[in-house]
């Protein structure tokens, strides 16, 4: 996957030790400084990149590694990394592998996902290429703290959101958890929908980023490098969730391309006489 993938990224000082292990990017400027746990993940799930399928078992709430472990994260070593980009870009591969590097760290992590989407089960974020881990899935982040229990989050070091784009409250939860709590949170989500605009509350985050990296895909069309999503069904709606069948991701050329083959179709279709069928 890393090497379908070419990123755009601002790493902050305090995130760098990810860049050694993500694909080199194209540029590099540093920001101005600044019931339970049964849902965390054991260190021991990570081995190099090199993700294992969710066993079924839950995941157990790393409680090793770091001298401070077992009291609450002081409020300025909060940070929030944002890592957006089009449909099948890796992003939620991207995800997992910064959770591993915390969790190597000795960190205690969970993960959340939107109940939205229920592709592959509730209990599961699944990257396009087939790789499984557990999480916590959820309508939205504000119930996190109850459901996840308030001493399991007060000893929580890192939190993974996949499909951010779905949470309403993305901005107050992500605010208050690293101003406030001083957690970690690694987010991954479109930054834009089918028609290239702002989707969700994604791109509200950036201001409260210490770095944000963009990833690309491949366009379907042409190989060249891919950060639009096009929805190749006539659906209008900004939310429809799906995989290959509903969306592809293309270029600036074959997007511009593939709307005004969509348009026209839709013009066609719709200029046609319905047709009466005599019983």
């Amino acid at each position: 996957m890393s090497s379908l993938l070419r990123m755009k990224t601002l790493i902050s000082p305090t995130f760098a030790a990810f860049s050694a292990r993500l694909s080199r990017p194209t540029f590099s400027l540093p920001l101005s400084s600044s019931n339970s746990s049964i849902f965390a993940l054991k260190n021991s799930n990570f081995r190099s990149l090199r993700l294992k399928p969710c066993s079924g078992k839950p995941a157990i709430r790393c409680l090793h590694g770091s001298p401070q472990m077992g009291a609450p994260r002081s409020p300025s070593s909060g940070e929030v990394h944002v890592i957006v980009g089009p449909m099948f870009a890796g992003k939620t591969t991207s995800l997992l592998r910064r959770i591993e590097l915390e969790s190597s760290s000795g960190r205690s992590v969970a993960v959340i996902k939107s109940s939205k989407d229920t592709r592959y089960g509730l209990d599961s974020i699944v990257t396009h290429d087939g790789v499984k881990f557990q999480c916590l899935a959820l309508k939205d982040l504000s119930s996190f703290k109850e459901t996840f229990g308030l001493n399991a989050y007060d000893q929580l070091d890192v939190i993974g959101i996949d499909e951010a784009q779905f949470f309403e409250d993305l901005y107050d939860f992500c605010r208050e958890a690293a101003d406030c709590d001083g957690k970690i949170l690694v987010v991954a989500g479109l930054d834009g929908d089918y028609l290239r605009r702002s989707f969700g509350s994604v791109l509200d985050i950036i201001p409260l980023a210490d770095s944000v990296t963009k990833l690309s895909a491949r366009c379907e069309l042409c190989g060249k490098r891919a950060y639009f999503t096009l929805r190749k069904t006539g659906e209008t709606q900004t939310e429809v969730i799906g995989g290959a069948d509903v969306y592809m991701p293309v270029c600036r050329q074959h997007y511009v391309s593939g709307q005004a083959v969509i348009e026209t179709t839709r013009i066609v279709l719709e200029s046609q006489p319905q047709k009466v069928q005599c019983g």
